[in-house]
């Protein structure tokens, strides 16, 4: 039986948007000196706002208020005084979570109830525990002398937890920081630069510069930055890894993935269809450890399959404001394109596709949750990353066999392991080359435990004490 379900919207009226913004530099709101762009709400195609695209003038002039505060105030200060800074950062956050989680459902595209259970409760967390390392440098490991000043470029996937994992960190360890925020969502990046402000974070160690893909690069490769952290795409990041190579900058990647669930034929079946449901659908795909790939046991595949496809039925598509929602917008026109792309591709080649009956809004960008059987190692979709709600599924006879196709792709983010056996866990867990292997579970994070991955997945650990080597001098 189908439920219905009445509409429980979240208020708009919490969040007062501006019809325009600018950059933040030096502890101020700012006129770029280059063009503006539109941002715009993925589920209505709604303009937002306009956001200034900072120049390289303005990333110069950021990266120099930067210089001076950690050369002045910040890289200067005893990292008690610096902790009590982050942790009020953390309580503000936690007082505006309702501000936040909205404005970042609407320029994202994300269900409200992800962005305010999950995105902005570990945004504060990410704070708190960094706040409490700030003076303890000395029990990390990895020295106490800070770096300098971080460029720091996030995804549009989770604007305000990428933000998050990575200017908490660098404060905490005396660095200064320069973040560019993607282009298609930069609205909760300059509200966290509001924030800052509210906080009396002294100007120049937080700067927030807007802008594409020339912002970006022009924060890489300014040679007053000490430190680059980038997650995206892999073919990005190969590029700032060759932009970075034979300079003294430190560079840490997180970017791609494909990542395996595999499901053994002792596992709890129903616990396991949540974690696959979850690994998948959960911020529309729209996540780089997402677990695309199921690899399920032949003997249970056929049951798996069914109760994943009941499992679907209820998902329920539509507005991300609204408190039902379990998948929201995808979150550009380009990415929508990039799925419907791939899936084209992996019907051409042969896999069956399959979606629940669902009815998406004639405006915005949507994708229905979509799976994949049939598929072969050879397909595009069991191959290259989709970034969008699409499940390929695949089966397996031998634990052997699992883990070689598990391991038969050029990343190595993230993996998932369903069996009622702990010895095969820590099996399986040894064998695979992925940064993160899940047990029974999936998609569960916490700010004491480092995220990385291998291969094309990246390098570098954001995260836990073996976050705060990337921004210190003694770390690796």
């Amino acid at each position: 039986m189908q439920l219905e379900y009445a509409p429980a919207p979240e208020s708009r009226g919490v969040v007062d948007l501006k019809p325009s913004y600018g950059l933040f530099v030096d502890g101020e709101f700012v006129d770029g000196h280059g063009t503006s762009f539109k941002t715009l709400n993925p589920a209505s195609e709604e303009v937002l706002a306009e956001v200034a695209e900072a120049s390289d003038a303005d990333v110069d002039a950021a990266v120099k208020a930067a210089r001076r505060a950690h050369s002045r105030t910040w890289g200067r200060m005893p990292g008690a005084e610096r902790a009590k800074y982050l942790f009020r950062i953390a309580r503000i956050i936690q007082e505006r979570s309702r501000e936040l989680a909205v404005l970042e459902s609407l320029d994202n595209g994300k269900p409200i109830k992800e962005a305010r259970d999950v995105d902005v409760p570990q945004v504060a967390a990410n704070f708190f525990y960094f706040a409490g390392w700030a003076d303890k440098l000395e029990h990390a490991g990895h020295g106490t002398e800070s770096i300098g000043v971080a460029g720091q470029v996030i995804p549009w996937n989770f604007p305000l937890l990428m933000l998050a994992w990575k200017v908490a960190p660098a404060l905490a360890c005396g660095n200064t920081v320069v973040l560019k925020p993607a282009e298609t969502t930069p609205l909760t990046a300059l509200l966290f630069a509001e924030i800052c402000q509210q906080a009396d974070l002294p100007p120049g160690v937080v700067n927030v510069v807007t802008g594409a893909g020339a912002t970006g690069q022009a924060v890489v490769s300014h040679p007053d930055v000490d430190k680059v952290a980038f997650t995206g795409s892999t073919e990005v990041g190969k590029a700032i890894a060759r932009a970075v190579a034979g300079t003294d900058k430190r560079l840490t990647l997180e970017l791609g993935g494909k990542a395996a669930n595999i499901v053994f034929e002792d596992a709890p079946i129903d616990q396991a269809v949540e974690g696959l449901v979850t690994g998948i659908f959960f911020n529309q795909g729209h996540v780089c450890c997402a677990g695309s790939r199921l690899l399920v046991q032949e003997s249970v595949a056929d049951e798996v399959l069914e109760r994943l496809r009941r499992r679907m039925s209820t998902l329920r598509v539509g507005d991300p404001l609204d408190k039902n929602t379990d998948v929201g917008a995808i979150n550009s026109a380009e990415q929508l394109a990039r799925i419907r792309e791939l899936s084209a591709a992996g019907e051409a080649e042969g896999a069956e596709r399959w979606s629940p009956a669902c009815d998406l809004p004639e405006r915005g960008y949507w994708f229905a949750p979509t799976v994949f059987t049939g598929v072969s190692q050879a397909h595009r979709i069991a191959r290259e990353e989709i970034f969008g709600p699409v499940l390929s599924v695949l089966t397996f006879r031998t634990p052997d066999e699992a883990v070689d196709k598990a391991n038969n792709t050029p990343y190595g983010l993230s993996a998932g392991v369903w069996t009622e056996k702990g010895s095969r866990i820590l099996q399986m867990a040894g064998a695979l080359r992925a940064g993160v292997v899940w047990a029974n579970t999936f998609n569960q994070f916490d700010p004491t435990s480092p995220f990385g991955g291998y291969k094309e997945s990246g390098y570098g650990r954001e995260g836990g004490r073996h976050g705060l080597a990337a921004y210190l001098k003694g770390g690796e």
